[in-house]
């Protein structure tokens, strides 16, 4: 995410951020997953939006990695300003900024870290290799906050309570 200024969405205060736990629904999953192995070999990236301050994932909106690149992302800073100018205009803001990796493990290298500027948001990560024995793909979330990363549980619902 180089090469944007901080835009802090930050408007629901301390309790809006990360609180150790993603709560996401299967179809979001799923198409985090299916962008992500879409863009294979090179890395996927995107924005889930939700409404401001509820920390609720709503609204799956794939991006374009200007970079092209299978070990680095980067969004592309116009289609990023005309993002953020519609969540403000929907009331929304990043609920999830995902990525994947498609020769490592889930987990934020220094340079995912460096670029973390919306600490209210879960930074979910998908590996499409399998690094781990563990199957195709990896799906982790973490939060982000003045560099320090905590790994955070991941709920996926059908639907979210009402």
């Amino acid at each position: 995410m180089r090469a944007v200024p901080y835009h802090s969405s930050v408007r629901g205060g301390p309790s809006a951020y990360p609180v150790g736990m993603l709560t996401i629904t299967r179809a979001l999953y799923d198409q985090i997953v299916e962008h992500s192995r879409a863009d294979h070999p090179d890395e996927a990236c995107g924005v889930v939006a939700g409404p401001v301050g509820t920390g609720r994932p709503e609204r799956f909106i794939p991006m374009l990695n200007a970079a092209r690149s299978p070990t680095f992302y980067e969004f592309d800073s116009a289609d990023l300003l005309k993002l953020y100018r519609e969540m403000d205009d929907r009331d929304e803001e990043p609920v999830i900024v995902y990525h994947s990796h498609t020769a490592t493990e889930a987990y934020p290298s220094r340079t995912d870290i460096s670029y973390a500027n919306e600490p209210q948001a879960h930074y979910v990560l998908v590996s499409t290799a399998d690094s781990d024995g563990a199957g195709p793909f990896q799906f982790r979330s973490f939060g982000i906050v003045e560099g320090v990363v905590t790994e955070e549980d991941v709920k996926v619902v059908e639907a979210y309570d009402a």
